[in-house]
C-alpha cells in the first residue's frame, strides 16, 4: 500500500513554551484513521501540523513521500489536503452557502458557471441544496459545519483532515455526513469525540 503520511519522533511547537509529542503513526491509501484523546491532547494541533499551521520542532513528518519542514514544503499540500476546521466560522467567507462552496473551485481556476454547478452538486450530496442562497451567517452551527465540509469536498482533495466533523449535527445530518464521507473513498484523519462516528467511519484508531 502507498504510505501517505508517516511520522517519527515528532514534536510540535504548539506555543512558545509547550511542545506536543504525538505517537508515531502512518496513514496508508484507503485508510480512515480516527484520532482519539481528551481535549488538549493535541488532535487539532496534529491536523494543523500536516499543513504547516503548527511548526515541527523536531522529528520527521513525511507527507506524500516527502519530508515537510519549511513553509515552502507545506504550501503545495494546502489543496490536496482538505481540512475541515473545528469551528466552521473559521472557513466560511462567502455571502451565501453557494458562493462559499464555489469559492475554492473558482480559486483553482474553474470557470464561473462550472464552479457554481459543482458547488450546487456538492451541497445537494449533503442534503443542503435548500440552503444554497441562504446567507452563511443565518445558518445554524450544524448547517455551517456541513457547508464548510461541502466547500472542502468541492475542491477535490486527495485526503481529508476532519476536526470534530459531527459536532452540532442532529442524527439525520450525521447520517448524511457519514454517507457522504464514505462515498468519497478518500483517506482521512478524523479527530472526534463521537464514538458512533468513529465506530462507523474509522478503519483504525490512534490514541493521543
Amino acid at each position: 500500500m502507498l504510505t501517505l503520511i508517516e511520522t517519527r519522533g515528532l514534536r510540535l511547537a504548539r506555543s512558545a513554551d509547550r511542545l506536543l509529542s504525538p505517537p508515531d503513526f502512518s496513514l496508508e491509501a484507503g485508510e480512515r484513521l480516527c484520532l482519539l484523546g481528551a481535549s488538549g491532547r493535541g488532535k487539532t494541533s496534529l491536523l494543523h501540523a500536516l499543513l504547516g499551521f503548527v511548526p515541527v520542532h523536531e522529528g520527521s513528518l513525511q507527507v506524500f513521500g516527502r519530508e515537510r519542514r519549511s513553509e515552502a514544503d507545506f504550501i503545495p499540500l494546502r489543496g490536496p489536503l482538505g481540512l475541515l476546521f473545528q469551528d466552521p466560522a473559521d472557513q466560511l467567507f462567502g455571502p451565501t452557502a453557494l458562493e462559499d462552496v464555489a469559492f475554492g473551485p473558482l480559486n483553482q481556476g474553474l470557470e464561473h458557471r462550472a464552479a457554481h454547478a459543482l458547488a450546487l452538486e456538492t451541497l445537494t450530496a449533503l442534503g443542503l441544496e435548500r440552503l444554497a442562497e441562504r446567507p452563511v451567517q443565518q445558518l445554524s452551527g450544524g448547517e455551517q459545519r456541513l457547508v464548510a465540509l461541502a466547500g472542502v469536498l468541492a475542491m477535490k482533495p486527495r485526503m481529508l483532515l476532519l476536526d470534530e466533523p459531527s459536532s452540532g449535527l442532529d442524527e439525520n445530518a450525521c447520517a448524511r455526513l457519514l454517507a457522504c464521507l464514505l462515498e468519497t473513498g478518500l483517506p482521512m484523519l478524523v479527530a472526534s469525540h463521537d464514538q458512533e462516528l468513529v465506530h462507523r467511519l474509522g478503519t483504525r484508531t490512534l490514541s493521543l
